[in-house]
């Protein structure tokens, strides 16, 4: 998991009120006027998070570039108190979570060199919607969280733990290791998503953009599986693809527990 630069900021009202309910901000601008920014004014200020009322000229340079809706947020530095724990040690701990407090098999995304970050935002949006545990994706030549992918995750980057390793493909060995299968999404794979066995313990790899999984990824996986498309198609965006991904795990996994016996 990525330490948090002082003055990191979000923007979007389902972001910005994710992330107040994480109690993850340190202040708040806004401009007057709209009854859901008041009422989420009015949630800081109850949290004792100081509130700024102000233009959108002033938004707008707070957030250059980014379609705010009237409400830009700073974050405290360092995620949710972890500022020093190595990203492996962060994803061991996630594991070890996932087993103690829910009893279900992990679940995670890995994105191989995922770089535009309203991608990264959909992608998280969907894992968290799918119910997994955790988005993996290397710190080198691949999208962080900027406060654009915050807005498009609509508050799934304060809920699911985003975790930047520096080593890709031995990350995904060394959960290989801890008992998850490494299934990689490949437009050219042998075995169709939907005739493959996702209910375990799983990490789902998707590519980048345009290029799709890198060599030493796709030597890891366990398995490739490909979305059957029709019209003569070759490939998704890889937001959809994570989504389509994601919720086969889900159904899979869903059917499982409606098929288990009663004890």
């Amino acid at each position: 998991m990525s330490r948090r630069r002082q003055g990191e900021r979000v923007i979007g009202i389902h972001a910005v009120r994710a992330a107040l309910h994480a109690r993850e901000l340190e202040v708040l601008w806004l401009a007057p006027g709209n009854p859901r920014l008041q009422a989420l004014a009015q949630e800081a200020q109850q949290a004792g998070i100081p509130v700024h009322q102000t233009t959108r000229e002033e938004l707008d340079r707070l957030a250059p570039g980014q379609r705010h809706q009237g409400v830009v947020a700073q974050l405290r530095a360092g995620p949710r108190g972890e500022t020093d724990v190595p990203p492996e040690r962060v994803l061991e701990q996630v594991l070890e979570e996932v087993r103690e407090q829910t009893g279900e098999p992990p679940l995670l995304l890995v994105l191989d060199g995922v770089q535009d970050p309203h991608n990264l935002g959909a992608c998280l949006r969907s894992a968290a919607a799918a119910g997994a545990h955790a988005v993996v994706a290397p710190k080198d030549r691949a999208a962080g969280l900027t406060p654009a992918a915050r807005k498009v995750a609509c508050g799934a980057a304060e809920r699911l733990p985003f975790i930047q390793v520096t080593n890709l493909a031995r990350t995904l060995r060394r959960l290989k290791a801890a008992g998850l299968w490494v299934a990689g999404a490949d437009a050219a794979a042998p075995q169709s998503l939907f005739e493959a066995d996702l209910g375990g313990p799983l990490a789902l790899v998707l590519g980048g953009e345009g290029k799709g999984l890198r060599r030493l990824t796709r030597e890891c996986c366990d398995l490739l599986v490909g979305i059957p498309m029709a019209g003569g198609m070759e490939s998704l965006n890889v937001s959809v693809a994570a989504g389509i991904c994601l919720f086969e795990v889900r159904r899979q996994r869903l059917q499982q527990g409606s098929n288990a016996s009663p004890a």
